[in-house]
């Protein structure tokens, strides 16, 4: 998103991907993209009819079921509700495909990042992993150098950290590690559902399904092509899941199975009748306030910025700061540092805004009101403004 909407304003960039190619892994699930974040990126970026053309109709309905199946909740989608949902891989490819062609260099794993002082040599000019280039030379402040996972360096006139949790360019400017939040998720995904297993596609319906208690609970939404994708929620140490051999798929399965035991069979196919290996997803997170001092030539923005718990508002987030990122420097040109401050000022209370509401959001769906305060969130949020849900 960053390097297209720099793209739009005739800004060069660059981006160096780990990955080999843009098909060599699953992207994930489905996204829900919000009006006033998501799609205002979408927006600035000019792919906002691109976006519509990819928009699964019907995903954003909710249910909400107990343990015997009994329905407590069953909101349709009637189409107003302004959350649209598209899969992850299909919008991430409508972002590579509006970009010029060599903007990203795949197969570039960052191994580390170091600033460059007054006396380092400086190589050519390039983006860290994502952000504008020219040939490097002058001063060393504000310029670091990349090191790739072969060898390969590049140098960088401005450099920005979109690497994620575990990011290799955080360090730069803060000392902050991602936390393990008590909380996992198990993964796993049943295909052509409606035909081969009906009793779990009924239970989840056209859109999202959650069944949730204290402590635990079974999520899942409906994808294309009639696949369903389960995430079991557990809340507990890291040690728990340390003694289950997520190598061993059917095994795995029945021992997080064995949590829901005497939970509706039409819930538990969903885990024990995966077609995927079950994968473990830990849920860590940064501080809620984490926010860094302005440090020349290197920003961060997504998850390497603002890691929180899953909330809906991760990827919409990630979007809008790449975007509000590429207008400020548009908005400030020659004059980067006062586009990374502008920037900045305005990233650091509105992702502290978004992790409060996210740990507020997994108290409702796993703490001891579970699940009838997330129950009663949908239904006041659908009375007030069925626009806003």
């Amino acid at each position: 998103m960053l390097a297209r909407v720099l793209h739009v304003h005739g800004i060069p960039a660059t981006v160096y991907e780990a990955e080999a190619s843009s098909t060599a892994r699953s992207q994930g699930g489905m996204l829900d993209i919000h009006e006033h974040n998501g799609q205002a990126a979408l927006a600035a970026a000019g792919l906002t009819e691109g976006f519509r053309a990819l928009v699964l109709e019907g995903r954003e309905a909710t249910r909400a079921l107990a343990p015997d199946g009994s329905v407590l909740l069953d909101q349709p989608d009637d189409g107003g509700h302004g959350r649209p949902e598209v899969q992850r891989g299909a919008l991430r490819q409508l972002l590579l495909d509006s970009l010029p062609d060599g903007t990203v260099r795949w197969g570039h794993k960052v191994r580390g990042v170091r600033p460059l002082g007054e006396g380092d040599a400086a190589g050519s000019g390039g983006s860290g992993e994502a952000g504008r280039s020219r040939e490097a030379g002058g001063s060393g402040e504000g310029r670091y150098e990349v090191v790739f996972a072969d060898g390969a360096t590049v140098v960088t006139e401005l450099l920005v950290g979109a690497d994620g949790a575990w990011s290799r360019v955080r360090p730069l400017l803060s000392d902050a590690t991602p936390r393990y939040t008590g909380v996992s998720y198990v993964e796993t995904y049943l295909y052509d559902a409606d035909t081969r297993h009906p009793a779990a596609a009924k239970a989840v319906g056209g859109g999202a399904m959650f069944a949730l208690v204290p402590g635990k609970g079974i999520l899942a939404h409906r994808e294309s092509g009639g696949a369903l994708h389960t995430y079991v929620a557990l809340a507990r140490p890291q040690g728990w899941f340390d003694a289950v051999d997520f190598t061993d798929a059917a095994a795995a399965a029945a021992y997080v199975a064995g949590e829901f035991e005497g939970w509706a069979p039409e819930l538990t196919a969903l885990i024990t009748d995966g077609e995927t290996a079950p994968v473990l997803r830990p849920l860590n997170t940064l501080p809620a306030d984490h926010h860094w001092d302005r440090v020349p030539g290197v920003t961060l923005i997504g998850d390497a910025a603002h890691l929180m718990i899953p909330s809906g508002e991760g990827a919409n987030l990630a979007m809008y700061d790449g975007a509000q990122l590429a207008l400020s420097l548009a908005a400030h040109p020659g004059d980067p540092e006062a586009a990374l401050a502008a920037y900045e000022r305005d990233l650091f209370p509105r992702s502290a805004a978004e992790a409060a509401d996210a740990s507020e959001l997994n108290t409702l769906m796993l703490g001891p009101d579970s699940p009838h305060g997330l129950i009663a969130m949908f239904v006041g949020a659908a009375q007030a403004d069925p626009a806003e849900h």
